[in-house]
């Protein structure tokens, strides 16, 4: 099957209305992309349908999939927004143009440039979330094809798909398109040890087969008796996870969740059933098991994880969790396409606003900064860098950036228990307010509403722009 099969096949999901449109769309862009090639020496159009490949597999709306055909019509050809909005619609102009890189002429110099467009690209989602999932889909095929590219290109974009991407497409849920770019991207940044890590990865997939397939083989027909319906699957980990942990100075023998199965049943009670049968048959580790069912990551990854010790001596996480939400642990927020189908571009927005609290941070760190560069390096600090995970007393997940302290975690919560804190509790001892958080932490901030507030020296011991923001406010009043 060729590529242009394989694009067309994917769209029978779509009504025909809906499919003329695409077709429409991919004919506009065959046409406007006519004698351009890329670096591979293959015709352009090869990239844009690529990438509606990968917004197709994601089930992504016919507006969706046309501007991924169109993406690349306003930079590289004479074609405009007006042009598109009157041959399609302003939905999809508008998405065309949210991943239109910013034209040279505007700026002083290169940097400058890449530091707006980088702000464009990250703030995209603020506008629609259909925006950054374009532009991962987009990155996604780059990094696939990078290889056509000189080595100093080929190490610049491996570098902002770490630095930029991939957190994106973390905060996003999409789990699978973060692997495969962490992946992709260190095979260029360290290719030998790349290549070393994938050696030692097979042999240990290999000699793991037997002991992973006689557990999913075990796992299967106890569920089945128990008339629990049931899919499970073998998983190792992603090369870039395994090199993240043996550069933080573990053992590769120290990784839990190098083997893996993923145990998918019809619904949440069988989920904890399943735990119970697991438990059954492999003694599992204490300290390791979670529960991201009842307490979900910040990115509302939910699962059920327990490392067991598994036949021949091997440690095995079990992750167990619904049909749904191995839906979402795979593509995460896209995943409404599929499952809501009408109305998912606005359900994604909505829940982006409410339930991940990357979202408001993003928010705050752009209304506080007006320097694109100043933007961009804020960003990579205090989103894009290491990450903790602190408890609230109601035992809710609170995300911060590694270094934070007590005084960001209060204005996190809320502004005014930021404004009337007076001292902070730390797993039952009171802490200094520029204690480092940890991760784990169980935090309680006492208040007082007779205190005097925050006072300016906070903003040097905060870490987060909402608590800079936010103290400086009440000293200016």
């Amino acid at each position: 099957m060729n590529i242009f099969e394989q694009f067309t096949s994917l769209l029978n999901n779509y009504t025909l209305e809906e499919k003329d449109n695409i077709m429409k769309a991919y004919n506009y862009a065959k046409t406007l992309h006519t004698g351009q090639t890329r670096e591979s020496g293959e015709p352009y159009i090869n990239h844009p349908l690529n990438v509606a490949i990968i917004l197709a597999e994601m089930h992504a709306d016919s507006d969706t999939l046309c501007a991924g055909l169109l993406h690349d019509t306003l930079e590289d050809t004479s074609t405009t927004k007006e042009d598109i909005a009157h041959e399609f619609n302003q939905n999809v102009a508008n998405l065309v143009d949210g991943v239109t890189k910013l034209a040279k002429m505007n700026f002083s110099s290169k940097q400058d440039q890449i530091y707006a467009n980088t702000r464009k690209i990250i703030t995209g989602i603020t506008e629609d979330v259909r925006i950054i999932i374009i532009k991962l889909a987009d990155r996604l095929h780059n990094m696939r094809t990078l290889q056509h590219k000189n080595i100093y290109k080929q190490k610049e974009n491996a570098l902002e798909t770490i630095e930029i991407f991939v957190p994106l497409a973390y905060y996003i849920g999409a789990y699978r398109i973060k692997s495969e770019l962490e992946d992709l991207a260190l095979q260029y940044l360290k290719p030998e040890t790349y290549h070393k890590l994938e050696k030692q990865m097979a042999v240990i997939s290999r000699d793991s087969e037997s002991c992973l397939k006689e557990m999913l083989q075990t796992i299967h027909e106890i569920l089945n008796d128990a008339n629990i319906p049931n899919s499970i699957k073998i998983r190792t980990k992603n090369i870039y996870g395994v090199y993240k942990w043996l550069n933080d100075g573990h053992r590769i023998s120290d990784i839990h969740d190098l083997l893996c199965l993923k145990v998918m049943v019809d619904n949440v009670a069988n989920c904890y059933q399943t735990l119970m049968y697991v438990h059954s048959q492999y003694h599992p580790i204490n300290a390791q098991f979670k529960d991201y069912i009842c307490n979900p990551k910040t990115n509302m990854y939910q699962s059920l994880h327990t490392t067991v010790f598994g036949p021949n001596d091997r440690i095995v996480q079990t992750q167990i969790r619904t049909f749904d939400m191995d839906k979402i642990a795979s593509f995460g927020l896209p995943v409404h396409w599929e499952l809501a189908k009408e109305g998912a571009r606005d359900i994604m927005q909505q829940e982006l606003k409410q339930k991940y609290q990357f979202f408001s941070s993003l928010v705050e760190i752009n209304n506080c900064f007006a320097d694109n560069q100043a933007f961009v390096t804020q960003v990579k600090k205090e989103l894009f860098a290491d990450k903790i995970y602190v408890y609230t007393t109601k035992g809710e997940i609170i995300e911060l950036p590694k270094g934070a302290t007590p005084i960001d975690f209060a204005y996190k919560i809320h502004t005014d228990i930021g404004n009337t804190m007076v001292s902070a509790v730390v797993n039952d001892e009171y802490v200094s307010i520029d204690y480092n958080l940890k991760n784990k932490d169980r935090v309680r901030i006492i208040t007082d509403p007779l205190s005097f507030g925050p006072r300016e020296d906070w903003i040097d011991k905060a870490v987060t722009t909402r608590a800079k923001k936010m103290i400086k406010e009440f000293n200016n009043k």
